[in-house]
């Protein structure tokens, strides 16, 4: 197979610089190509670009402001491969990246695929307490990182191969962001298509570097999945349900606690002192572990409260989603 790896970008040069500093550094010896799409950046990366003209095979476009869903399906249809594989600018790539996909690939041929990420020790400690935060069995179920079951796994558009084939009969990604990615994989589903996990495909993903905008990209999760649920009702789970669960059960813990009702208080408790060590244990630092609990609530606080409020405008308001929330749809 040809590869060629999708990167949209928006104002992030120095990010392009790290990923493709990382590229030039692959195992991976067959010939494939990068296709950079700055989608109106006003910072453009074109010379950080040009500069590894020669070390990789790289092209560059420039287009108007879309969104990173239209951005990869604008980079699919002028690339050259017959297997798009599509990353993030805020990824660092190991060097075995190129190499595990491609045996991957050849042992287990499938038309859509989703790799893990990881958090690399140069990362700050705030990077990787959100790291753990949104890869934890203890949070999202392991979701975005190494535990989800394998089968029917929902590839994330920060590390996730399509095929040419897959990707022309599905049209590719929607025009909501956040929540293409999943609702791409459900497509894909229903046109007979399977998705899988490869476990060792995985990428160092630097996320968001501070709380605030941490907390306003998960609240724009939570906001994703009841529209992604109006869409797709035969793919509902109850787990979706559980920030905001966690959230209404937080706050009525609390008020049982002030007339001596201590049980459910010291529930919270003891799942904050579990993330706590857990995240201190795996991360070999007790500050991280600490800030991986705020991490956690901001995580549960910020997707529950979103989830909450979509749910109650989309399903029953029945709301118009684009109209409901216009910040999640790109014309």
């Amino acid at each position: 197979m040809f590869f060629s790896l999708i990167i949209p970008v928006f104002n992030r040069p120095d990010e392009v610089e790290e990923l493709l500093q990382s590229l030039t550094l692959q195992s991976f010896k067959e010939d494939y190509e990068i296709v950079i799409i700055e989608d109106g950046s006003a910072i453009t990366c074109k010379d950080v670009v040009d500069s590894y003209n020669g070390r990789l095979n790289i092209s560059y476009y420039f287009k108007p402001n879309s969104g990173p869903g239209d951005s990869r399906n604008y980079g699919m249809k002028i690339a050259k491969g017959d297997y798009f594989i599509i990353l993030d600018s805020d990824c660092i790539i190991p060097p075995h990246y190129m190499e595990s996909v491609n045996t991957n690939l050849t042992l287990n041929y499938v038309d859509c695929f989703g790799g893990p990420d990881a958090a690399l020790d140069s990362f700050s400690d705030v990077q990787k307490a959100i790291n753990f935060s949104m890869t934890s069995f203890l949070t999202t179920g392991g979701v975005r990182g190494k535990s989800e079951k394998i089968e029917k796994f929902q590839p994330r558009s920060f590390n996730m191969g399509i095929s040419k084939n897959a990707f022309e009969t599905s049209g590719g990604f929607g025009h909501i962001h956040p929540g293409e990615d999943p609702d791409l994989s459900i497509r894909l589903w229903k046109l007979g298509y399977k998705t899988t996990l490869f476990t060792d495909s995985y990428v160092y993903h630097k996320r968001r570097i501070d709380w605030e905008k941490f907390k306003k990209q998960v609240n724009k999760f939570g906001k994703a999945r009841p529209i992604l649920d109006l869409w797709h009702p035969e793919y509902k789970k109850i787990t979706f349900l559980f920030p905001t669960l966690f959230i209404l059960g937080l706050t009525g813990s609390l008020i049982l606690a002030l007339f001596g009702v201590y049980f459910f208080a010291y529930l919270y408790i003891m799942y904050t002192l579990l993330v706590s060590i857990i995240s201190s244990l795996q991360n070999k630092s007790f500050k991280i572990g600490l800030l991986s609990v705020i991490a956690v609530f901001i995580q549960f606080y910020g997707y529950g409260s979103g989830y909450l409020q979509s749910f109650v405008k989309v399903h029953i308001l029945k709301e118009d989603p684009k109209k409901a929330f216009p910040e999640l749809f790109f014309k």
